[in-house]
């Protein structure tokens, strides 16, 4: 008997990134984003431009997302959609799209958690691409997030390590501000990195206890090292930027892989997965593929496209999601703190 075809549509509105992804049978066949290039004016994402740009985006994202897969969409299976966490406004756009959307077409509604699909955007079928096995450890490092998750198979998830203030891309755009960069940041200071000295300027790492993180001290420090050098020399950003951006990311970087040392070490897991914007870093890259020669571990790093917000990885977890016949009702509302 012939392999049933099993379609989702997946719909991802949890911040400035407005996302429809179709999946079959696991394998992505469409992964639509529209970006939102009003924020770079304001150094930071607006949640209020945000939401209204996802209004406007959705529909056209949606229907491309179908014209790309070849599909129409009466032939969808089920619809996931982005529950939590992010912006209110904006997770209420996609929230209240795909639930009319499911009820329209009389199909399964699927609620997803941002920050699960991120780590199981693992999982989308690719070739050349390794799966992690059960048990693995996740570490999801984002504009809003930084977590160590035990991952103990696709819906038995345990955050045993997060940031106690900042997430480590706000780090990065923090850093970026001070030395005048724009916004986002990360990519700017990942790239300058490439040609600057990453011990040039020492920064203390902060001392947290057990398994999580703080960013907060360390964009302090930068800030007043920034202050009394320019008052020194007032050309000194200029001069000295590569080796700065070298040096600031050297310490996000050493902060991230001690962490994850540690919680390799404790919990005796040597398969390490990452996920979120962040994870598309060079250096985060290249520390975590030292990490199988140091420590033993055996890496598993997305493909590009499925690090940033994406609807890939919302519709892969609607798939798995599907299989288990784990649906959401009608009445199930956007989760702006929702926990994995």
């Amino acid at each position: 008997m012939a392999k049933q075809n099993i379609y989702i549509l997946g719909i991802e509105s949890s911040c400035d990134d407005t996302s429809a992804s179709v999946i079959k049978n696991g394998k992505v066949l469409s992964n639509v984003v529209a970006s939102q290039k009003i924020h770079e004016d304001y150094g930071g994402v607006v949640p209020e431009l945000a939401s209204r740009a996802h209004q406007q985006n959705i529909v056209p994202v949606v229907h491309q997302a179908l014209e790309k897969a070849r599909i129409s969409k009466d032939e969808l299976n089920a619809i996931a959609f982005t529950r939590g966490p992010g912006l209110m406004g904006s997770l209420l756009v996609g929230t209240s799209f795909a639930k009319s959307l499911a009820y329209g077409l009389n199909i399964p509604l699927i609620d997803v958690n941002h920050m699960q699909a991120h780590i199981l955007a693992h999982f989308i079928e690719e070739e050349d691409f390794k799966k992690p096995p059960f048990p693995f450890l996740a570490m999801t490092i984002s504009g809003g997030h930084t977590q160590i998750v035990k991952v103990d198979n696709y819906f038995e998830m345990t955050v045993i390590g997060e940031t106690i203030d900042d997430a480590v891309g706000e780090a990065y755009d923090k850093s970026g501000k001070i030395l005048g960069l724009g916004y986002p940041a990360g990519q700017e200071i990942d790239k300058r990195a490439q040609h600057g000295n990453p011990k040039a300027y020492p920064f203390t790492k902060p001392r947290v206890e057990g398994l999580n993180f703080s960013f907060s001290g360390l964009k302090t420090a930068i800030l007043y090292f920034i202050q009394k050098e320019t008052k020194a020399n007032p050309n000194f950003i200029v001069e000295n930027l590569d080796d700065i951006c070298a040096s600031i990311q050297y310490t996000i970087i050493g902060i991230l892989i001690d962490k994850l040392k540690k919680a390799s070490k404790e919990t005796g897991i040597k398969h390490i997965a990452i996920g979120g914007g962040v994870s598309a870093n060079s250096g985060i890259r290249k520390a975590l593929k030292d990490g199988e020669q140091k420590f033993g571990w055996t890496t598993y790093i997305p493909k590009f496209e499925y690090t940033t917000d994406n609807a890939g990885m919302i519709a892969i977890v609607g798939y798995l999601k599907y299989l288990e016949g784990d649906f959401a009702e009608q009445n199930v509302m956007a989760s702006a703190r929702l926990k994995i």
